[in-house]
């Protein structure tokens, strides 16, 4: 598929995240040329920032590396399914598109709870693609969670 290396980027930066305390989420931004221009681990637990989700971290990044906050051309690959929060910054950036690994039942803002990204009713879309490499991304998940039960 075409965001492999954007999806291993993000499982890698989840893994890191994972090891650190905080729970396994990855994400980058690629640019039209395909380019990671942004990337970001969940950080909440490092920073104590709640917003510190790794879709936000990798939103500020790719913005200041634009130099812009509309990513209309750009590309978010994220190991789980964005929550509330991420799925509104997404949408303020303007965000083309989103990736995403594993689906999120309890929280899930692109699809399984909610579907903001592609909500009819709001001025911007993203196109949504889910369950790229889901396995891998919920195997994470579920080591990190299983080790803290």
């Amino acid at each position: 598929m075409i965001f492999d290396e954007a999806m291993d980027r993000a499982l890698a930066l989840a893994a890191r995240a994972g090891a650190a305390g905080d729970v396994p989420v990855g994400a980058v931004v690629v640019d039209a040329a395909g380019r990671i221009v942004g990337e970001g681990s969940n950080a909440r637990e490092a920073t104590g920032d709640p917003t510190a989700h790794a879709e936000v971290v990798a939103l500020r990044q790719a913005a200041a590396s634009a130099g812009t906050w509309n990513l209309h051309d750009h590309t978010l690959v994220v190991t789980l399914e964005p929550c509330l929060m991420c799925a509104g910054a997404m949408l303020q950036a303007h965000l083309g598109r989103v990736v995403f690994g594993a689906w999120d039942d309890k929280a899930g803002a692109a699809g399984s709870m909610y579907d903001v990204l592609r909500d009819r009713r709001l001025p911007v879309r993203a196109e949504v693609i889910g369950g790229v490499r889901a396995d891998a991304a919920a195997a994470l998940l579920r080591d990190f969670f299983d080790a803290r039960r």
